[in-house]
């Protein structure tokens, strides 16, 4: 029976992952801070999850969904870089390190773009509080000399699923609010869970990749097709337009930040798809379909 350790394993993606494992007759381990879990504080017991472990997937991480005072910033910083520190460092404790190591990034570590899309090797790193964050992750991921673990890091997109982003859109959409956000050119680079799962099934099954991934559905759309897809997957024809000082206004009421959803993330899966990872859902029709067609 293959062993896989979910660490940040209790959050969107990590139940969605642990479900599917088990599925497919997988032993999984989550180190989590929320009983019974895995405690972070237990280094022993998190080295004798990993020993012999086939697959580690690190998804730790605190919201950023939330207002970046410097208690958050903190907070969202530390929850990435020290948890993948001591991740590292229980693999070099261990007698059979795990075979495979997957860190979870973010695509938000490129640069605002509405000119050009970013890939792997082309990207350009924007700047900033939220790109410092990703770098300072990918950093602390690849610090450790690990010869005998191979390592990923996939810098993720907007995960779409029943649950996750789609609740506070689709209550947009339901209330007759789902219109163009800011400008509505911003880019919306996006995948669907099931791909993000086949995904890391692809990386275990094909051994000569490492390195960085990104994680994005190979057809991003703008903000307004992003929402004029969700008003015809729901039903509903007229959205009104949300013009960027409302949502700053919107922002600070409920102690979010404009970014998650003004910042375009231009994004395509370059390396994934030379490599010849097939997307299930390769389009914004095909996802929402699906997704809004379960309930």
């Amino acid at each position: 029976m293959p062993k896989v350790v979910l660490a940040g394993g209790t959050g969107f993606v990590g139940q969605a992952f642990a479900q599917r494992f088990k599925e497919l007759g997988a032993e999984v381990k989550v180190i989590s801070r929320q009983a019974p879990h895995i405690p972070w504080e237990d280094q022993s017991a998190i080295v004798q999850a990993l020993e012999g472990a086939d697959l580690l997937i690190n998804l730790a991480g605190r919201s950023v969904n939330c207002r970046y005072t410097p208690e958050n910033r903190r907070l969202i910083l530390e929850s990435r870089t020290e948890t993948t520190r001591q991740l590292g460092e229980c693999i070099l404790a261990c007698q059979r390190p795990p075979a495979l190591w997957i860190n979870s990034s973010t695509a938000t570590i490129y640069r605002h773009a509405e000119d050009r899309p970013m890939t792997e090797e082309s990207g350009e790193v924007g700047s900033g509080f939220s790109v410092d964050v990703a770098k300072a992750w990918e950093e602390a991921f690849f610090a450790f000399d690990l010869p005998t673990t191979r390592r990923v890091a996939l810098r993720i997109a907007i995960v779409l699923d029943d649950g996750g982003v789609m609740g506070p859109l689709r209550n947009l959409v339901r209330f007759g609010l789902g219109g163009a956000q800011g400008s509505g050119r911003q880019q919306f680079s996006w995948i669907h869970m099931e791909d993000l799962f086949r995904i890391v099934r692809f990386l275990q099954e094909h051994p000569e990749l490492d390195g960085v991934f990104n994680a994005s559905a190979p057809h991003p759309v703008t903000n307004r097709e992003l929402m004029a897809g969700l008003r015809r997957a729901m039903g509903v024809p007229i959205g009104l337009p949300a013009p960027s000082w409302l949502l700053e206004l919107g922002a600070r009421l409920i102690r979010t930040e404009t970014e998650l959803v003004l910042k375009s993330r231009w994004v395509l899966p370059e390396r994934l798809q030379r490599a010849g990872f097939t997307f299930r859902f390769d389009t914004l029709g095909k996802a929402l379909q699906e997704i809004v067609a379960r309930n």
